[in-house]
């Protein structure tokens, strides 16, 4: 049988039947050779006895022979590597192994094993006893387990890891020896080795070994098939590696990850501070609580200075996150007050901005709150939370709140837990205190929006309404477009809709500018037309006065921050009493107009320029609406954001919408919007619709009066029948007869051409008389001597308002007087 072959296949490591013996004597000479030595280096055995063994070795090899045989005379063995030489000349590298033995005769004699180096594995060559030092000596636990995955035998480093010493493992499985691993996980790896001889590297098992019961441990573990010379498998060989801190240093980047990622996506303060539990829970604790000072919620700046740890301290509970359900409701409610007792750990930690770590609560220690009666270390005891971490909330090196850390079933909290917990909490804070931030500014916005826009739009009987507003600043809420309704006399409202370039706080500060002046023009009852040139006048005038400040201010464009030249507006005008509506354009689109049977139109509106940029004067329109019609006025905000660009394309969808609107006219409004518009649109969006009204025939009644003074009497008597008709007291009666009979005196003694005399009863009572003069009365302070003078004296203590407006054929006076209840 060959030497390097036997049947079942090819010998595998180091065997003896595969190395060619000779034997020499203590002094070096052959003395007995080998046919496997002579293949080996080609000398027969008559060449071979009788030679010195260091003759058939490369000279530096020849030298160490004298060393080697010395040692072996002193009974010692020695293996190693040296180069034969060939019959033929070429050097073979050999293993050789060189031990003490005896002749057949009894005398003394050296036997030499050599191996030629090639596929063989290397290493066959060390004694036993070192291989069993390289076993048993290594810090790496290393087991070997049978077909049925019992152990057979595991090396002294595997106990490190607890299940006892390497005598009581065997005939045992993993599951008994360690039962707080993933066992079933680690078998199943090694049933797979054992049917495919496939190696498994670096499989990480994450368990509590029984070495560290209360704590999370992570073993790198690597499995090869064992095999005997059949190739069949005899059981499986691994090692193990303790990798808790690598593991546990991955455990922390990726949680810190996390909170990078999740932690601030918005700019909520209790939205943040809920973040920063869910991210904590379960990766770092199983219970977590953010509690932050009341200012900090409403966005006002903290108290720099440090509180002191003798107080009270109230904080609001802003987030939490538990693995359990059994804590109690006064423990996890977001939004509740949780006073913390003077010198109790987090009022310390407020007080000095210092952590503070517990591995086991304390059971004779003191409450920690009031007026939270679940908030005490006793109750924590109870619900089984045993370690405790408490980290305050540190901005800019200001203390925002604290957020507190605790541990039920999990190993107490370790120096290494709280660095990480530090570091998750104050990554957090910036955002904390960035939120807060923002919602200070937001709010002082939306305190400026609501001031700029009207909070609610005023009672009136001359058209029902509805508005919608949509910032494309969607943080700060704050936006250049503006609608508002503005109540005129006469059963009359302006209905107005405008905008200025740009977005944010300037635009809000032009638009709010724009807006004041519209409703103190509106006030003095201007026409349409008019208003509008005034508002020019007034943007020319501001751009003017900006720009001599010499660039202060200015943005990075040049412009001047707040300036409203390039603005639009649409003003409207509509008469209840008539139907009558006028209106007037400054770069703006014209309105849409909704005709009871549901058709849309647009009013063919002149446009007129842009607010201060000159041009054209402004032209108005008149039309008549009929009952039930809705004006839809709106900014091009609104007609923006379709495919097709064209001013036609826009006005094409607003008529779709509008199709397709609810007769209720608030959801109508919302329904147009949210049609037209994305949810975070790129210019602002103000949309106003004004479904009209008219006053019914019997609360209008008007009589036309000539030229004379002796029809003031008649006049009188007329407007009282009148009132008596609609059932009011005699005061009003008394109240309105004297009005009625000043302003008519007024208007014949002062004008000329006809006078009408006009009632209105809507929800004040209006007396209006109208005259062919173009001049505006003036109110006089008569001197107690004068004999005239008080008539317009008379009419402003008496009526609630009044004033003049113009009108194409002369001016009307009009008085307005609060209603009483009409006599029964």
């Amino acid at each position: 049988m060959d030497g390097h072959k036997e049947q079942g296949g090819a010998r595998q490591g180091f065997d003896v039947a595969d190395a060619a013996p000779l034997l020499l004597d203590p002094h070096g000479l052959v003395t007995g050779w080998t046919g496997h030595a002579e293949r080996l280096l080609g000398h027969a055995a008559a060449e071979a006895v009788g030679r010195k063994f260091a003759d058939l070795l490369e000279s530096a090899d020849a030298e160490r022979m004298d060393d080697v045989l010395a040692r072996c005379r002193t009974g010692s063995d020695w293996s190693g590597l040296m180069t034969a030489r060939h019959r033929d000349g070429r050097p073979v590298p050999t293993a050789v192994r060189v031990a003490p033995t005896t002749a057949p005769q009894g005398r003394p004699a050296v036997l030499v094993l050599l191996s030629e180096l090639g596929d063989t594995a290397q290493g066959w060559d060390m004694s036993r006893d070192v291989l069993e030092q390289i076993v048993a000596g290594n810090p790496i636990g290393i087991a070997i387990v049978d077909t049925d995955l019992r152990y057979v035998w595991s090396n002294a480093a595997l106990e490190q890891f607890g299940g006892g010493p390497a005598r009581s493992r065997v005939g045992r499985r993993v599951a008994e020896v360690q039962p707080g691993m993933d066992s079933a996980a680690v078998e199943q790896r090694m049933r797979h080795v054992l049917e495919t001889g496939e190696q498994v590297i670096g499989y990480e098992s994450v368990g509590r070994a029984r070495s560290a019961p209360l704590r999370e441990t992570a073993h790198m573990v690597s499995f090869t098939r064992l095999e005997d010379h059949r190739g069949e498998p005899t059981g499986v060989y691994y090692t193990v590696v303790d990798v808790t801190d690598r593991h546990r240093a991955r455990q922390r980047l990726a949680l810190l990850d996390r909170a990078g990622e999740f932690i601030g996506r918005t700019l909520d303060v209790m939205t943040t501070a809920q973040e920063l539990a869910d991210v904590a829970v379960p990766g770092l604790a199983d219970f977590v609580t953010v509690d932050l000072l009341e200012t900090v919620l409403k966005g006002a700046e903290p108290v720099p200075q440090p509180l002191a740890g003798s107080e009270r301290v109230p904080l609001r509970r802003a987030g939490h996150r538990s693995l359990y359900e059994d804590l109690p409701r006064t423990v996890v409610d977001s939004g509740a007050v949780v006073t913390y007792l003077a010198d109790s750990p987090p009022a310390r930690c407020l007080a000095t901005g210092r952590s503070w770590r517990q591995e086991q609560l304390d059971p004779l220690a003191v409450e920690w709150a009031v007026g939270a009666p679940d908030a005490r270390e006793s109750t924590f005891l109870e619900l089984g939370l045993q370690s405790v971490m408490i980290v305050p909330i540190r901005a800019r090196g200001i203390t925002l709140g604290l957020t507190t850390f605790f541990r039920r079933r999990q190993s107490p909290f370790e120096a290494d837990d709280l660095h990480l917990a530090e570091d998750l909490v104050s990554r957090a804070a910036v955002c904390v205190d960035n939120a807060r931030r923002y919602t200070r500014e937001r709010d002082a916005a939306l305190v400026l929006q609501r001031s700029l826009l009207p909070r609610r739009l005023p009672d009136q009987d001359a058209v029902e309404v509805a508005a919608c507003y949509r910032p494309a600043d969607e943080l700060t809420g704050l936006g250049g477009d503006w609608y508002d309704l503005i109540p005129l006399s006469g059963a009359r409202v302006a209905l107005v809709v405008g905008e200025v370039p740009g977005h944010g706080i300037d635009a809000a500060a032009a638009m709010g500018r724009l807006r004041t002046a519209v409703r103190t023009l509106a006030a003095i009852d201007l026409p349409p037309e008019e208003v509008l040139a005034h508002l020019d006048d007034l943007a020319s005038r501001s751009a003017r006065e900006d720009g001599d400040g010499e660039g202060a201010g200015e943005g990075d464009d040049g412009a001047v921050p707040g300036n409203s030249v390039g603005s639009g507006c649409l003003y409207v005008v509509y008469d209840a009493a008539d139907g009558r509506c006028t209106m007037a354009a400054a770069g703006h689109p014209a309105p849409a107009v909704v005709a009871p049977d549901g058709t849309v139109g647009f009013v063919d509106l002149p446009q007129g320029p842009p607010l201060g940029v000159g041009g054209p004067p402004f032209e108005a329109v008149e039309l008549s609406l009929a009952e039930g019609s809705t004006l839809v006025l709106h900014t091009d905000g609104l007609l923006a954001h379709g495919e097709g660009g064209t001013d036609e394309a826009g006005r094409e969808r607003l008529r779709q919408a509008l199709q397709g609107t609810e007769r209720a006219l608030r959801p109508s409004c919302q329904a147009v919007v949210d049609a037209l518009v994305p949810a975070h649109p790129e210019d602002d969006v103000a949309l106003l619709m004004a479904r009209t009204r008219r006053l019914a025939p019997e609360q209008i009644a008007a009589w036309e009066l000539p030229p004379d003074p002796a029809v003031v009497a008649d006049a009188r008597r007329t407007a009282q029948d009148q009132l008596s008709r609609w059932g009011f007291d005699e005061e009003q009666m008394f109240t309105t007869e004297l009005l009625v009979s000043e302003l008519v005196t007024n208007a014949i003694r002062h004008a000329s051409g006809r006078v009408r005399l006009r009632l209105i009863r809507e929800r004040t009572l209006v007396c209006e008389v109208l005259d062919g003069g173009a001049s505006a009365p003036h109110l006089r302070h008569p001197r107690a001597m004068d004999e005239g003078g008080r008539g317009l004296l008379l009419v402003s203590q008496l009526a609630e308002r009044w004033g003049t407006r113009f009108v194409p054929d002369g001016k009307i006076i009009w008085a307005e007087q609060p209603l009483t209840t009409p006599r029964e």
